[in-house]
């Protein structure tokens, strides 16, 4: 399959680009690297990337930004972080990149815990990550020529335990291997619709 990667020289992104890459043709979008570059934040340059790369047999999303911080700190305009970055930039992927979808061809988005497990300070990150899992369900039910659409939605990973720990006290983190795995899952297997939740 020739699979593009947003976010693929990530922390999460890396891990899933090498694991892929064993198999299929992969490509990987990235702010600032890759094969192609990408603002997530802007769906023009998201349509740009779709052009540049032609058409795919899967699309990866392992991107986008949310303001941590008090809610009492956070204006309207840091809320939009999240909103037009890690949500509206999945949902341009989608939006615009189902049409560059081969048929039967598949997108993964990625949110995480916050979104049903919300830890302080993380107001808008969990407001974005509950959104991008809500409608994963419901675009499901609408994408035609049978393609598909997934979720990984994961706890704390190993690889960024030691960065955040201290927000999440008790989590026990994550193997890479298994968030691996569930972006496989989705990619190569058949299901659509679904909130693939990566626990410990």
């Amino acid at each position: 399959m020739k699979i593009l990667v947003i976010g693929g020289n990530g922390t999460i992104g890396k891990k899933v680009s090498e694991r892929l890459t064993q198999k299929h043709e992969v490509l990987v979008a990235g702010r600032n690297s890759g094969d192609v570059t990408v603002d997530f934040s802007d769906s023009s340059s998201i349509t740009s990337m779709f052009e540049s790369v032609g058409k795919l047999d899967a699309i990866v999303a392992i991107a986008g930004d949310a303001k941590w911080d008090k809610l009492d700190n956070l204006s309207e305009e840091d809320f939009y972080i999240g909103i037009k970055s890690k949500m509206m930039g999945q949902v341009n992927v989608v939006r615009i990149g189902k049409e560059y979808l081969n048929s039967g061809g598949s997108i993964t988005l990625s949110t995480g815990i916050l979104a049903d497990d919300p830890v302080d300070m993380t107001t808008s990150a969990a407001m974005v990550n509950g959104a991008i899992n809500s409608f994963v369900k419901a675009v499901a039910l609408e994408l035609e020529d049978r393609k598909r659409i997934n979720v990984v939605c994961s706890d704390l990973v190993e690889d960024s335990f030691e960065k955040y720990k201290d927000y999440f006290p008790g989590n026990t983190p994550v193997p890479m291997y298994k968030i691996v795995d569930g972006y496989v899952k989705s990619i190569e297997g058949k299901i659509t619709g679904r909130i693939l939740r990566i626990m410990a």
